[in-house]
């Protein structure tokens, strides 16, 4: 594949029967173990209901990890998908380790068990998902368990997966069947009552949130078809009986709500999305669920849903009982970028001037995190409004100012100058000038337009939906970032009808967006040169590590390589762009794939610098979790590629361990 065309791919990324049962001797040992299933295992999808991703799990550490060697590979069966739809899957499962068998999703929800010690088959699960519909994103990124590893009480194990489809179901975590009493035969209806568009566009890809008998679901959409699509509600339902607790929509409706006050006229009744694809956390203690809301529809005009539009592109904690909005933050005001909050909100405890402060991080496309104690919302590092550049196109009305951190400092660049330009050779930084020159580029936040505007970050980050992990002991945030910035442009309604009806929307290397009951079209593509590099300076993809005591980037290393790109000089310096998060672990390392090649890679969480790497059968685009058993500690991670991405694909789930161990 040519660097063109395989840039070309990326644009197209935006991004029990009972519950109650008698003990067996084996399920009486089961319930005795949890405790330390739940230190030396991964029971949720971040492995803690906060998406802290650590593990306190040392075998495995700096001085031995080059005895690492895979020990065993499962093949899903996923590759020999036939339907259409498959050529844009992605493998993101993170699979979860729980009464002693390992948990995890195909991308298209097949759900399978396995034996974590050898990876041999314990039970699998086909919901029939319908894979002749178009679905907006093939992938589905786990499961969840309930009841928590920690819970006392006796009761049967449950394993929840949603589907692309939109439903939730329940399964007997020993046998794989569908709980008949959750339901109706094992299953929800989750398209019920969210003002259904269009079947295909409305599923979710992650896994649902556990917090006491609660099981909090949110949707993934399709953005940019219009004003008027699917409402992006969140919803808790009983995990016994599956009978709904609550729903909150990110838009309010409640004249009495201050928030509404921020949406003009009737656009909280037309406008939909500000839904929660990315993954919810919950805080037990505080009895809190916190929610990560994504842009209003559509992204890139919002002149029908004038405001700063509140509750959306935000994070919203919510009291788990009820529903009720207990506090929010919101990262952008009027979103016009697609600057959702794709990552998971990181719930951590920080040492600040000797106490403990309850905190959640969260990481945004813009490249900025944003550190806020989770009790109330305040900012732990200060935050300012900051003037932004405001826009020239008729019926649109910005925001004057955006919120930024003083600390952190942001990951990744925030503007592009002409003279900024880059290129492999003269001919490439000459071809990048001239396109940079003729958009209007005034760093972040500078609105869509006619002419076209440079986004920088693009709307694959930054951060995405890769999500951070944190070294409780070194206080030591880490993340990986992509840096490619993008054209956006809109389009007048009369001129983008007229290329469909010439087929010139086919004949082009970007991607258009309809928004529908909006006077605009959207176009953007990546900013790329002729050989189809990126315009801006390497690495495009990179690893940072945040000191959260001070706030200060302690260090940042490029991530992975562009196997396009292997034999140019200094490849090994440009990073790649990366989807799939990173871990940490107590032996002092991070591990990561995420980048455009078949590498996982440790580490050294002091220093950055890489000390191992793992050939896999394919990319990964997936995070790595890990976990012991027999006394002996593995590192498992999804190895299945991304079609949109255009990585190497597969069906693989690759465990390595210590040889010798």
């Amino acid at each position: 594949m040519n660097n063109r065309k395989f840039f070309t791919l990326l644009i197209l990324l935006a991004l029990c029967a009972s519950f109650v049962f008698y003990e067996t001797a084996a399920q009486k040992k089961n319930a005795q173990s949890r405790d330390s299933i739940a230190g030396s295992g991964w029971p949720a999808y971040g492995r803690d209901a906060g998406g802290s991703r650590y593990s306190p799990l040392a075998q495995i550490n700096r001085e031995n990890i080059k005895s690492l060697k895979i020990a065993w590979t499962y093949r899903t069966g996923a590759a020999d998908v036939k339907a259409a739809s498959a050529r844009s899957a992605a493998f993101e499962a993170t699979p979860i380790l729980v009464d002693g068998a390992l948990y995890f999703t195909t991308p298209y929800n097949r759900v399978i068990a396995l034996d974590p010690a050898a990876g041999n088959e314990k039970w699998t699960f086909d919901p029939q998902v319908n894979l002749a519909l178009r679905y907006s994103e093939m992938t589905s990124r786990g499961v969840s368990a309930w009841p928590a590893p920690n819970d006392k009480r006796k009761l049967a194990r449950r394993i929840y997966v949603a589907t692309l489809d939109a439903r939730l179901i329940a399964l007997d975590a020993a046998t794989g069947k569908p709980c008949a009493d959750f339901g109706e035969n094992g299953q929800i209806d989750l398209s019920r009552d969210v003002r259904m568009v269009e079947r295909g566009n409305y599923q979710v890809t992650s896994p649902p949130a556990v917090i006491g008998d609660s099981i909090v679901v949110g949707s993934a959409l399709g953005d940019n078809r219009g004003v008027e699509l699917e409402r992006g509600v969140v919803r808790a339902f009983d995990a016994r009986t599956g009978k709904l607790l609550w729903s909150w929509d990110p838009i309010p409706k409640n004249p009495n709500d201050a928030a509404r006050r921020t949406w003009a006229g009737m656009s909280a009744e037309r406008t939909g999305a500000a839904n929660a694809w990315s993954i919810i956390s919950a805080d037990e203690k505080l009895g809190l669920i916190f929610v990560p809301t994504s842009s209003p529809s559509p992204d890139f005009y919002g002149g029908e849903r004038k405001g700063d539009n509140r509750y959306a592109n935000s994070v919203v904690a919510l009291r788990a009982a009820t529903g009720e909005v207990v506090w929010h933050f919101q990262v952008v005001h009027h979103d016009l970028w697609d600057y959702d909050v794709a990552s998971q909100p990181m719930l951590i405890n920080l040492k600040r001037n000797g106490r403990i402060v309850p905190a959640v991080a969260v990481g945004t496309k813009m490249g900025m995190i944003f550190v806020l104690d989770r009790r109330n919302g305040k900012p732990v590092f200060p935050v300012e409004e900051r003037p932004v550049p405001q826009t020239t196109v008729r019926g649109e009305q910005t925001s004057a100012t955006q919120p930024f951190p003083k600390l952190p400092r942001p990951l990744v660049p925030h503007s592009l100058k002409s003279e900024d330009a880059w290129g492999l050779t003269e001919k490439d930084r000459d071809a990048c000038r001239e396109k940079i020159a003729s958009l209007r580029s005034e760093g972040i936040y500078t609105p869509p337009s006619l002419e076209g505007t440079v986004a920088i970050p693009g709307n694959v980050g930054g951060l995405n939906w890769s999500g951070m992990s944190f070294d409780p002991v070194r206080q030591l945030l880490f993340t990986n970032v992509n840096n490619l910035p993008f054209l956006v442009k809109l389009i007048p309604r009369d001129e983008y009808n007229a290329m469909r009806e010439t087929g010139a929307t086919n004949r082009v290397k970007g991607e258009f967006g309809r928004q529908t009951g909006t006077p605009y079209a959207m176009y953007r593509e990546p900013l790329m040169s002729p050989s189809g590099t990126p315009c801006v300076a390497p690495p495009w993809g990179k690893l940072v590590a945040v000191d959260l005591n001070t706030g200060e980037i302690r260090w940042e290393s490029p991530l992975g390589r562009i196997p396009q790109l292997a034999l140019f000089p200094k490849s090994a310096e440009f990073g790649s762009i990366n989807l799939g998060g990173s871990m940490v672990t107590a032996g002092g390392l991070v591990f990561v794939a995420a980048g455009m090649d078949e590498k996982l890679r440790a580490f050294d969480v002091e220093t950055g610098k890489v000390i191992w790497e793992g050939q896999l059968p394919a990319s990964a685009q997936a995070a790595p979790m890990t976990y012991s058993v027999n006394g002996k500690q593995f590192v498992v991670i999804s190895a299945g590629g991304h079609g949109k991405l255009g990585t190497k694909t597969g069906d693989h789930v690759v465990a390595f361990t210590l040889s010798g161990e």
